[in-house]
């Protein structure tokens, strides 16, 4: 390691890694990204714009001052992530929630292999209910009511009434229904086959007076 250029601030080696966090809290590899750039501080002349095609990612370099720094995460787009690099412990994890929005097959291939893939843009998905096909017509014969038709016209609700939809849900579901709110994500998911009849009717007739049916 070569000595400071500063007085008082010694110099350090570092090295950062990328990996996505699934749903269990497990490290898995971020093979949905196609490459990772660095922004460095500009001091590092050169070596101040690093760009990395495989996981995990990694760049190594050695400095004495801390900064903060522009990571940019590709995969169909680029997103970017602010860092603190510091030197107040010897090893340190930055969380950051990456939103893929439509994102394309091959992507959406990619994220399916490290977890459950979130609901669609407006937050509004059906979940699949258990059981073979003929189970799931006999409910939406029960139920009186084109379930996939009700789901596609939800989705097509602008913000302010998917803001009704999700306070009617949570009004009137019954206790072994299955929602799922996820507020850092802007999300709410619901399996429409485990709503109430009643619930499932003031849907319908909701959505129906918007136009979305």
């Amino acid at each position: 390691m070569t000595p400071s250029e500063v007085e008082g601030f010694p110099q350090r080696s570092w090295s950062i890694e990328v990996w996505l966090v699934n749903e269990r809290g497990e490290q898995v590899p971020a093979t949905v990204f196609e490459r990772v750039t660095y922004r460095l501080h500009p001091s590092f002349g050169d070596r101040a714009t690093q760009v990395v095609k495989s996981p995990p990612f990694r760049i190594q370099e050695e400095g004495w001052g801390e900064f903060d720094m522009t990571i940019d995460l590709t995969a169909d787009k680029t997103h970017p992530i602010q860092h603190d690099l510091n030197f107040s412990t010897e090893r340190y994890e930055s969380k950051h929630v990456i939103v893929f929005k439509n994102p394309k097959p091959a992507l959406l291939a990619l994220l399916r292999e490290t977890g459950p893939v979130p609901g669609d843009e407006n937050g509004l998905k059906k979940r699949p209910a258990g059981g073979d096909e003929s189970t799931k017509k006999k409910k939406r014969t029960e139920k009186n009511v084109d379930m996939d038709k009700l789901a596609d016209g939800l989705q097509k609700l602008n913000e302010d009434d998917l803001l009704q939809v999700v306070q009617m849900v949570h009004d009137n579901k019954a206790a072994d229904s299955y929602t799922k709110n996820d507020v850092e994500l802007g999300e709410f998911h619901v399996d429409l086959y485990t709503l109430p009849d009643s619930l499932i009717k003031m849907l319908w007739d909701f959505t129906a007076e918007r136009g979305a049916i």
